[in-house]
């Protein structure tokens, strides 16, 4: 048994970032040796200091869209939500509903004024239902203009417009996430210039984050906790730069667990990544696992009980992590999404 309490800290009130740093790099920087000797406070525009010629960084592309939509029911008027969660078809979607209880399937629900009409269906895996919309081919335009971007419920505010920008990486791309990879927040197009001048090597991949991230440890036990499935794609291009990298002993270093993930999910027999398209990972990396690619990761601070929490503490140890999140909390860094940045080595 691998007790969840082992994993769990006290944030005083008031530490939650509800809006990020600005500018992106102005963010706190704690750097931590992974496996012995004091940690480093600086800003996160220093961590071209704590990079190499040679060193290999992975940052995951994926792209946030608004997913949350907002409109009433047909006949009665009744306030709806509607939360996508992943594109089935072209017009179908794995959603979910509020309130779920007064939505049957073959309700009909109108969105943004009039612009688009929705119906519920089904339900899916882990309380989601179908949703079928008659957008005529703009759906994804109506979405970008009218939705809402989904941010954590941890961050206790409306939305607005900036979220739509600063709830994403400067190289966000690829469209499909509903939650953010948020270690990524704090690079800005002049400081990836920087490290690339410093000759340090960057790829990319995709996972798509999604509502899984947010969903607690329910267990006890942490090893019966099961992980959402999320898709990911790694580039040929990716996969040789790492599998070139390793050959060379040289770091890769992994931006966000997402990417985490990604790679170590994708690794053979012969310890070599493999490129993937679209393949689907429900890898929960707990205490005692084995990394294989990764060999240094940024990160944000992350909430307590939780899987990213978890997997933090696999990559360097449950004590060395606890210790630092408590150093940081001494030292005024903000957590979570919009928070401050770990980087471990």
């Amino acid at each position: 048994m691998l007790d969840i309490k082992l994993f769990d800290y006290h944030l005083p009130e008031g530490r939650i970032a509800f809006y990020p740093a600005e500018p992106r790099d102005s963010s706190k920087l704690l750097f931590l040796p992974k496996h012995a000797g004091e940690s480093v406070h600086g800003k996160f525009s220093d961590i071209v200091d704590f990079l190499r010629p040679g060193d290999l960084l992975v940052l995951n592309d994926s792209k946030v869209f608004p997913a949350r939509l907002f409109g009433v029911k047909v006949g009665t008027g009744a306030k709806v939500e509607i939360f996508l969660l992943e594109k089935m078809t072209a017009n179908r979607w794995d959603a979910l509903v509020r309130p779920g209880k007064r939505l049957p399937p073959g309700t009909e629900i109108e969105l943004f004024d009039g612009k688009l009409r929705a119906v519920i269906g089904e339900r899916t895996d882990f309380g989601g239902r179908t949703v079928d919309f008659n957008a005529n081919g703009n759906l994804m335009e109506l979405i970008w203009n009218h939705g809402e971007i989904p941010l954590p419920p941890y961050i206790n505010r409306q939305a607005d417009d900036a979220d739509k920008t600063r709830y994403q990486t400067v190289y966000a791309e690829n469209v499909g996430a509903v939650a953010a990879p948020t270690a990524g927040f704090h690079f800005t197009d002049d400081l990836l210039k920087r490290i690339s001048e410093k000759s340090v090597e960057i790829a990319k991949i995709t996972l798509h984050p999604g509502l899984g991230t947010f969903r607690p440890i329910t267990s006890g036990d942490i090893k019966s906790h099961k992980m959402h499935t999320e898709k990911y794609t790694i580039p040929e291009s990716t996969a040789h730069a790492i599998n070139k990298a390793k050959k060379q002993k040289r770091r890769v270093i992994a931006v966000g667990t997402t990417t985490v993930r990604a790679l170590e999910s994708a690794v053979n027999a012969d310890s070599e990544v493999q490129p993937h398209d679209w393949t689907g990972t429900d890898l929960f990396i707990k205490p005692a696992f084995e990394f294989k690619i990764v060999d240094g990761l940024i990160t944000n601070f992350h909430l307590p009980k939780s899987t990213l929490l978890v997997l933090i503490s696999a990559f360097a140890t449950r004590e060395r992590i606890l210790s630092a999140y408590q150093e940081a909390i001494d030292r005024g860094y903000r957590f979570y999404s919009y928070g401050d940045a770990m980087l471990i080595l």
